[in-house]
């Protein structure tokens, strides 16, 4: 482990902190154990932790290398990727006419929080340095707010472009069909959360450089697998958990419907993943299997590294208080916390369901404190409206 603290002391408060996040992304690379998992993440790990290509203000063009799959006697080859197909043309919608965005949003109203003042510990914070006013506290949680909705535009540009992609590439003719439906589905949430950020919060903040790696090796990755297993299980999955805790959470009327309609759609992506992967991963190899076991589990390292909330510390507390302060501030206060524990309580079960949690990965689990979530519900055997019913009780 690289001792930030003697290396930068003597630094400026604001270069320490850039320099801080510099040695935070070669911590993540060096950790990585897998040669195979280092030549996956790597090159987008120094595209976007060190040389933060996503955020240089220019579009990012990644090479995508992977095979379409034709099949030209279009079978009926997956029966439940069949009905999940029919439910999601059931369930298609129009964000013109579902959501009502003639709605009137004020951020700092406290009738209607974004989010509850109690979401963030303020006495915490004032501990590490930095005391806050009534006004400053509703413009942090304003903050707070529009960065989380802008990793979940974000996340979803990258689904929708990984959901192309893999309806071209996955091998059963009936998810190909499904992956269709998808395909609009997550158009229509980049156009739903977008509109949201610019109408109503009128704040948007750049890609998570955490997520942009992610995103960025799944586009280059040539295995149809691997993008199933990044998109729709990793970051679909703990998007569906972040967005039931949002959902839970959230005052905002126009904000909770929205995320309403966006949940179900989510539920039936992470179900799409756990059937396409659940019996393809017990063909493979054990070389195979333990690569994507590690992969797996770098990237959920790198997710629950992505909701640190960085990009709100730059922008306030930059030279006032330390990076390590500020993470430590974020992983101990109460929504977070929350927002990790629904996070990877949706997460972990689905890894556990397509084979990749042996006993061989679960000391790295435990060590991580991610092993407590090994025994919930995978995305197959729970449906949206139990789930958004779960949400609604718990408010």
């Amino acid at each position: 482990m690289i001792d930030t603290a003697k290396l930068t002391s003597m630094l400026p408060a604001k270069m320490r902190s850039r320099l801080d996040g510099w040695f935070e992304a070669l911590e993540i690379l060096v950790e990585v154990r897998d040669p195979r998992v280092l030549r996956s993440l790597g090159p987008s790990g120094v595209k976007g932790l060190i040389l933060q290509r996503a955020k240089q203000g220019y579009p990012t063009k990644t090479r995508a290398r992977h095979e379409t799959h034709f099949d030209w006697t279009y079978p009926a080859d997956n029966p439940e990727m069949r009905a999940l197909y029919t439910r999601a043309k059931a369930g298609q919608w129009n964000s013109d006419s579902a959501l009502d965005w003639s709605t009137s949003v004020d951020p700092y109203d406290p009738a209607r929080p974004l989010l509850p003042e109690g979401f963030l510990d303020f006495d915490a914070l004032a501990a590490r340095g930095p005391k806050l006013d009534a006004r400053e506290r509703a413009r942090l949680i304003h903050s707070l707010t529009s960065w989380m909705l802008s990793q979940f535009l974000h996340g979803e540009q990258g689904a929708l472009f990984a959901a192309a992609q893999v309806t071209e590439a996955v091998q059963f003719y009936d998810g190909k069909l499904y992956g269709a439906t998808q395909v609009m589905d997550e158009g229509r949430h980049v156009e739903v959360f977008h509109r949201y950020l610019d109408e109503k919060l009128c704040k948007l903040y750049q890609v998570n450089d955490n997520l942009f790696v992610i995103i960025d090796a799944l586009m280059a990755d040539s295995r149809w697998d691997m993008k199933f297993l990044g998109m729709q299980i990793m970051v679909e999955g703990l998007a569906l958990g972040a967005f039931g805790t949002l959902y839970r959470q959230t005052a905002e009327p126009l904000l909770k419907e929205l995320l309403k309609y966006v949940i179900r759609d989510e539920a039936r992506h992470v179900h799409y993943g756990v059937l396409a992967l659940r019996e393809h991963f017990r063909e493979l190899s054990d070389s195979e299997r333990r690569e994507r076991e590690d992969w797996a589990f770098e990237v959920a390292l790198l997710m629950r590294n992505r909701f640190l909330a960085l990009e709100v510390y730059e922008e306030w507390f930059e030279g006032i208080m330390t990076r390590q302060a500020w993470k430590s501030f974020v992983t101990e206060t109460p929504g977070m916390a929350q927002f990790r524990q629904t996070m990877f309580s949706r997460l972990v079960p689905n890894l556990r369901e397509i084979g990749l949690v042996s006993q061989r990965i679960v000391p790295r689990y435990q060590k991580a404190g991610l092993a407590k979530y090994m025994n919930g519900l995978a995305a197959d055997r729970i449906d949206a409206a139990t789930m958004i019913a779960d949400l609604d009780r718990a408010a």
